[in-house]
């Protein structure tokens, strides 16, 4: 699969991502998660690659089936809502 630099660019953040499942990944980029975990090892430095490989082992939320959660996402109780570029008041 022929990526450009922004594609890869955002595959990597994806994969950052602790609440971005692989199964995001594969649906907007169609990478399996072996494809992305080679993605990284060819992209990132050793030691970061290993770094995030730790990270996302016993990560449940990077995974959907394992995830404990059905829908959308958490949202803080004193997150404020944007509406038309400018943050709402209380």
């Amino acid at each position: 699969m022929n990526l450009d630099i922004r594609q890869i660019d955002r595959i990597i953040e994806m994969a950052w991502e602790d609440r971005t499942p692989f199964d995001a990944i594969t649906f907007q980029f169609g990478l399996k998660e072996q494809e992305v975990i080679n993605l990284m090892r060819k992209e990132l430095k050793p030691s970061s690659f290993r770094l995030w490989r730790t990270r996302v082992q016993g990560r449940s939320t990077k995974h959907s089936k394992k995830r404990t959660f059905d829908e959308g996402r958490f949202k803080c109780s004193r997150q404020r809502t944007i509406t038309n570029n400018s943050i709402s008041k209380r």
